[in-house]
């Protein structure tokens, strides 16, 4: 994906802004996505990059994950794409040991694909006067995709982290990167977001 051109005057204000990391846990990122654009291990990666250059200026970092109780909290419309029920090994929401034990970080616990519906994530950004979110996580059209509309509709500034997502192919990360995120905010990469704070 091209990146668009940095504003000179361009920067992240750490004390408005939060890091929101999507499902990076044993369950989702042990799952096959494409090797093209990011495979699991370089999302990763960018993220922990993502999370330190956060904590180390005392930014809020939120990480959502997908969990459930017994199965029946979670949404089960009926669709023309056969779904095949989800196994839930031991472990399978745990966040991945890279971002897991991230100081002072709020955990989010959703029941579907968006982290706004459900829980309390937009009360806590409103009680630290946070307009901004930096976005990132697995994958880039469901969790990820979703979490950004409903932060839209919240009015929220939104940065994508282009490259600490990925989806199970190709062509739907570099879909809603293409037509989607434009609409509803800024794309960056992990290095660009780092050198902007501020």
């Amino acid at each position: 994906m091209e990146n668009l051109k940095l504003n000179e005057n361009e920067f992240i204000n750490v004390g408005k802004s939060a890091l929101v990391l999507i499902d990076l846990q044993n369950g989702i990122t042990a799952r096959e996505v494409s090797p093209s654009p990011y495979t699991s291990e370089e999302v990763i990666q960018n993220a922990s990059k993502l999370v330190n250059a956060f904590s180390e200026k005392g930014a809020f970092i939120v990480l959502v994950r997908v969990s459930t109780i017994d199965g029946k909290d979670m949404v089960r419309p009926k669709t023309d794409l056969k779904v095949t029920g989800m196994k839930y090994p031991e472990g399978w929401d745990n966040l991945v040991p890279e971002i897991a034990d991230t100081k002072d970080a709020h955990i989010v616990t959703k029941r579907q694909w968006g982290a706004f519906y459900g829980t309390d994530l937009d009360l806590q950004l409103r009680r630290r006067g946070i307009d901004t979110i930096i976005l990132g996580g697995i994958s880039t059209n469901i969790g990820v995709d979703t979490t950004a509309r409903e932060a839209y509709q919240h009015g929220y500034n939104q940065i994508f982290a282009e490259d600490a997502m990925t989806a199970v192919t190709k062509e739907e990360h570099e879909y809603v990167c293409r037509y989607i995120f434009p609409r509803i905010g800024k794309i960056r990469t992990t290095k660009e977001i780092v050198s902007l704070l501020k």
